[in-house]
């Protein structure tokens, strides 16, 4: 059976090659790019002929348009900061080898996810499993501005081995995506509730500390659990804030 991989990107220079040198076993190779400013899409072109610069029109949509220019059989979705490691590829390839059962759209992928150097096991961050690889027939993603969901048809098992998500690998860089993800997250906040209280603004971002840090374990992870349980609190507050200002705070022209 044959695997595509298909990623998106933005301003990913960064990032592309090292992702794209962990899919280059991948039958075909597919990045869609929202217009980035750096090189990103030179060092994509390194790897694929099938580099497409389109207008970003939300996550979802994005990764739809890439699945669609797929003939693979098999999708395997990526991110720019994840990495496929040895065990994933040799997993993957075994399991397609073998042809999954007939009945089963698609497999939850577990994810190591690495704050400023550390793979955080604690705070919730580990297995962290995804639905990332599936049929090319078995759904698509929903449009929703953050964590877009895929619709699949048919029955999901796991895999065992896991991808690297090197997700912010500084404090600063965590910073700039919260307040990017904040946004986002107000965004879809307010499609569902019209009326924001202090008392949901504040009770939800010690809730989050607390969670993270005590109930999810993020403890076992020292200094960085510490730093990663306030930094999911501090995201809780700025989401809700915004939201708040979006339905109270009346702004002059």
């Amino acid at each position: 059976m044959t695997i595509a991989a298909v990623v998106i990107s933005k301003d990913e220079e960064k990032n592309i090659a090292d992702c794209l040198e962990s899919l280059r076993w991948a039958d075909e190779l597919i990045v869609v790019d929202a217009e980035s400013r750096d090189r990103t899409v030179e060092l994509a072109k390194q790897y694929t002929p099938k580099v497409f610069v389109r207008p970003w029109p939300g996550y979802g949509p994005q990764k739809n348009f890439g699945i669609d220019q797929a003939a693979a059989e098999w999708i395997l979705v990526v991110d720019a900061d994840e990495r496929v490691t040895v065990g994933l590829r040799r997993e993957i390839e075994t399991l397609l080898a073998t042809a999954p059962a007939a009945d089963i759209g698609g497999y939850e992928i577990p994810r190591r996810n690495f704050f400023y150097g550390k793979w955080i096991q604690g705070g919730g961050l580990y297995p962290d499993y995804q639905l990332r690889l599936f049929r090319n027939t078995a759904g698509r993603y929903d449009d929703v501005k953050l964590h877009e969901n895929f619709t699949l048809s048919g029955r999901r098992e796991r895999l065992q081995e896991p991808f690297d998500h090197y997700s912010m690998p500084t404090v600063n860089h965590h910073i700039r995506k919260m307040m990017r993800y904040t946004t986002l997250g107000a965004d879809e906040k307010l499609k569902r509730v019209t009326h924001i209280s202090g008392w949901v603004i504040a009770t939800h971002h010690l809730g989050t500390i607390l969670k993270t840090l005590f109930s999810r374990g993020g403890y076992r992870d020292g200094v960085h659990g510490l730093v990663v349980a306030m930094f999911a609190g501090l995201h809780t507050f700025v989401k809700y804030a915004k939201a708040w200002e979006r339905v109270n705070v009346r702004r002059d022209a």
